[in-house]
């Protein structure tokens, strides 16, 4: 669409914010419908009952509205005619973990209750994914497995390498590497779907980290990975039209798995692995938070935080959901923004 007009293909910043507009416009039109839709199956979210007790108002509050999330971003991005294989292989990473969580959502419609897919099962699907990302980046895109320090230079992860034959083609798998895109892509799905508790904290969190990521790959020549995020970040403001506080639709774990693995293979296929734990990092603190509350209380029988995540904390503090969800924004403006100015710092001393 964006490549076929003379008029725009000449504005490459033009063709960010037009494929971010797209976006925000179609899944704003879309979601009464899909609301309706969800409401008429009865497809409505399970609260945990050990969760805090002002959720179980949400009872049946329409959920996956990730589903819509993401067939809009895959629909604005693949029409937009300027198509690559980074761009893709963010895209395939999004739809398969977030394939990955509609078969847990649909588990708890379902069955009514609020476990879907066994932690087991879920973790093997997003190792699955992590492999898949790392062998497509490596041999498919021809992305070295190089991690760039800042200020420091480049961390080689291809030193132990493994070359298999199938026919006639070669896979190389850089082991190291793959480990540390498996961390990348299983830790920040997971991440984003604890941080999923709050109406609009995770939708309006990634909209932000999005228009960083869509900075860093403009800044770098990719297009194809700008319109890519900026497509991502025009879906989630246009979700979060519906998911503002109160939400009359959750995006379910169909959308947070998704969007987090579709963070993680932003910061791969622009090469700023180590930045994510900056301009990700609301989610590290999120994750953080969970596993700390785990290992204080098997350890010492007390917990850090009123409840874990860390949001419910806050929460349980008396903390209105609108006044977590704004200062949590904040925080992720505030690290998406340093990772941004970290990545323009480092780059200007190469």
């Amino acid at each position: 669409m964006f490549s076929l007009i003379p008029a725009i293909a000449q504005y490459p910043t033009y063709q960010v914010f037009l494929a971010a507009v797209l976006a925000l416009v179609l899944a704003g039109a879309m979601f009464p419908f899909w609301i309706r839709l969800l409401r008429y199956r009865n497809i409505g979210q399970q609260v945990r009952a050990d969760g805090p007790q002002g959720h179980l108002v949400k009872q049946g509050t329409p959920t996956m509205g990730g589903v819509l999330i993401l067939i809009v971003v895959a629909l604005v991005y693949l029409s937009g005619g300027v198509v690559g294989k980074r761009g893709l292989i963010v895209l395939m990473a999004m739809l398969a973990c977030g394939l990955l969580g509609f078969i847990d959502d649909y588990a708890k419609v379902v069955h009514e209750r609020s476990l879907g897919l066994r932690p087991r099962a879920k973790i093997l699907g997003q190792a699955l994914v992590a492999i898949a990302v790392a062998l497509a980046a490596v041999n498919w895109a021809h992305l070295n497995p190089h991690v760039l320090v800042p200020f420091m230079g480049t961390l080689d992860l291809g030193v132990l390498v493994s070359t298999f034959k199938i026919g006639t083609f070669s896979i190389e798998v850089p082991w190291l590497y793959v480990i540390l895109v498996w961390f990348m892509v299983v830790g920040e799905s997971n991440a984003v779907n604890l941080t999923d508790g709050l109406d609009g904290l995770a939708a309006g969190s990634v909209m932000i980290v999005m228009l960083a990521y869509a900075a860093i790959a403009f800044r770098q020549g990719h297009l194809e990975v700008a319109l890519m995020a900026a497509s991502v970040a025009g879906a989630c403001l246009g979700f979060l039209w519906y998911n503002s506080f109160p939400a009359d639709i959750f995006m379910g774990d169909t959308g947070s798995l998704g969007l987090g693995a579709a963070i993680a293979a932003f910061a791969i296929v622009t090469k700023t692995e180590l930045l994510l734990v900056l301009i990700g990092g609301i989610y590290l603190v999120e994750i953080l938070s969970v596993v700390l509350q785990v290992l204080s209380f098997k350890l010492t029988g007390k917990r850090i935080f009123r409840m874990a995540p860390i949001h419910h904390h806050f929460e349980m503090k008396g903390w209105s959901e609108t006044k977590i969800m704004v200062r949590f924004w904040i925080i992720t403006g505030i690290l998406a923004g340093a990772g941004f100015a970290l990545y323009i710092a480092g780059s200007l001393n190469r």
